[in-house]
């Protein structure tokens, strides 16, 4: 690692404030690596794609175990990392507090609370008390903790535009500097969401959407989430039916390109 924390924190902060970007999800270490590679400027975690490289569901990972896969992450790459840190390990504003300071302790320079636990979303005098609590101590840490707040409506059963919206107004005036509403289904809500605030939007990418479409409607960071994860692990499964079913290797990679990926 040749950059230090405060450095990919600085870097980070200043692509919110130039021109959009994309933020892809790795799943482990060398995915991280292959997607520096590639140029991307800044990398973001993926709460299912790292639960399913422990062979288990989105959502049944412990904090102790993401503050180990970022410690993994971060000490791989020199661009700077975000975190999915789910609904920060637990309902109340110190569960929240606790899990970004483990992030940031890991080597993180951002990461994501969301508005929501099995129990169902939280009430939003609730919520914005969550986010006003991991603002106050991001501002502690005396270098520049990029947070985005999560409303999960649209993930979670209640599609609701409008709620959606008014959650991120309050996220914003309680001080998250990244707004991030998860499975907007169409650029109309896109730009609607958008128009109303006026800190970034971070998007979830879509099939059916371009990323220049997505930039138009107001998008200033554009994530994946566990996309590419299933990504390469249905062409691993592909490959491995192909054996299965057919007796043919030609699916097989011969690993000729990682040495350009890892260096």
């Amino acid at each position: 690692m040749s950059t230090n924390r405060e450095e990919r924190a600085a870097r980070f902060e200043a692509l919110h404030a130039g021109e959009p970007f994309v933020i892809p999800n790795p799943w482990d270490a060398g995915s991280a690596r292959v997607l520096e590679s590639l140029g991307f400027q800044a990398l973001a975690t993926t709460s299912s794609g790292f639960a399913f490289t422990l062979g288990r569901s989105d959502g049944s990972v412990t904090l102790n175990e993401v503050a180990a896969h970022v410690e993994s992450l971060a000490g791989a790459v020199d661009v700077p990392l975000s975190v999915d840190l789910e609904n920060g390990y637990g309902p109340e504003p110190e569960d929240a507090v606790r899990a970004v300071t483990r992030a940031a302790e890991a080597g993180a320079v951002g990461g994501s609370i969301e508005d929501w636990d099995p129990e169902g979303l939280y009430e939003l005098p609730h919520a914005v008390e969550r986010v006003a609590a991991v603002v106050e101590a991001v501002r502690g840490f005396g270098w520049p903790f990029t947070f985005t707040a999560r409303a999960e409506n649209h993930l979670r059963g209640n599609p609701d535009l409008e709620d959606t919206i008014a959650r991120l107004q309050a996220f914003e005036a309680a001080g998250a500097d990244v707004l991030y509403a998860p499975g907007l289904a169409s650029l109309d809500e896109i730009r609607q969401l958008c128009e109303a605030v006026s800190k970034p939007v971070n998007v979830l990418a879509r099939r059916g959407l371009t990323l220049a479409e997505i930039f138009e409607a107001g998008a200033q960071r554009v994530s994946v989430g566990g996309s590419l994860t299933w990504t390469a692990a249905q062409a691993f499964a592909d490959a491995a039916l192909a054996i299965r079913d057919r007796g043919s290797f030609e699916s097989l990679g011969d690993g000729s390109v990682v040495k350009d990926w890892l260096g």
